[in-house]
């Protein structure tokens, strides 16, 4: 299917929302200044040569053109601004749902839209750069990965029962030998066929089945909370130390009984801590002398 044409507008909306919201702001207040700057320029009819008329005609449709621009434009980032905020407050969420789901119902029976966005929000943990393609265009191609300078390319398969064969595979290679792409992923909420699996060994493409996909999500999210943790010890160490009874202390965020813990990661690794019983809900924590 060749891919729908679409006008100015929705182009801007559509790069605006791939960006981070901030640059969409930034975009919008720099839009307005610029183009309000040149529609209040004096354009000057004192004296006019003959020759120069037409420029004057030029500056003025110029002129009319910032007028209504200077209103318009700033808008359309202000929009694509606040899509790329609710879309980046979605991913999180799916994130999160996905973590707490035991079952693994939620990720195979995740919508296809839902399921491009939470592969993507994985994609970022990890230090990628990821925009959303919405498939079908480039071969099928879902997200557009860079990392380090290399571009890498990834085909989404939200399949809850059909196993993905080697045919999708074939696909994914020969869009990155187009491409020039360092690698490629192929992620499903399903399995692969053996021929698939048999594939991909050389051709550095990595397949990433649903069991694959839950580790990913768990190891992630419990990484960040990790470095989160990790921030507040360094933050409290600056706090003049206080004792600590015996006794199992409330949590100073929610009030829980609190656990002890010991610091995984970072500077703080083996240092004890009480930490909220009810994390990752609550990461209230208190140090431990």
């Amino acid at each position: 299917m060749g891919r729908r044409k679409t006008g100015l507008v929705d182009d801007i909306l559509t790069i605006t929302a791939a960006l981070p919201w901030w640059i969409g702001v930034i975009l919008a207040a720099t839009a307005y200044v610029a183009l309000h700057h040149y529609a209040t320029l004096e354009v000057s009819t004192n004296n006019v040569v003959l020759g120069q008329a037409g420029h004057m005609v030029i500056d003025q449709l110029g002129k009319s053109l910032a007028y209504y621009g200077q209103y318009i434009l700033p808008a359309l980032f202000f929009i694509g601004a606040l899509a790329s905020f609710f879309e980046r407050s979605k991913r999180k969420n799916l994130v999160k749902t996905v973590t707490h789901d035991t079952s693994g119902n939620m990720l195979r029976e995740m919508a296809w839209k839902d399921f491009e966005l939470l592969v993507g929000e994985i994609f970022r943990m990890q230090g990628y750069s990821a925009v959303e393609t919405g498939g079908g265009a480039d071969g099928g191609i879902d997200l557009i990965l860079k990392k380090d300078n290399e571009l890498f390319l990834v085909q989404c398969k939200q399949w809850r029962a059909y196993k993905v064969s080697v045919n999708v595979v074939r696909e994914l290679l020969g869009v990155m030998v187009t491409k020039g792409a360092a690698g490629g992923f192929v992620v499903t909420s399903g399995v692969f066929t053996t021929e698939a699996q048999s594939f991909a060994k050389g051709q550095n493409i990595d397949l990433i089945d649903g069991v694959r996909l839950a580790k990913m999500i768990e190891k992630n999210t419990e990484d960040n909370s990790n470095q989160t943790d990790n921030k507040l010890m360094v933050s409290l160490k600056t706090l003049p130390e206080t004792e600590i009874s015996t006794t199992v202390p409330d949590c100073p965020k929610c009030g829980q009984s609190m656990v002890k813990r010991i610091a995984k990661k970072g500077a703080n690794a083996g240092s004890r801590f009480w930490g909220c019983s009810s994390f990752p809900i609550c990461r209230g924590i208190r140090i431990i002398n």
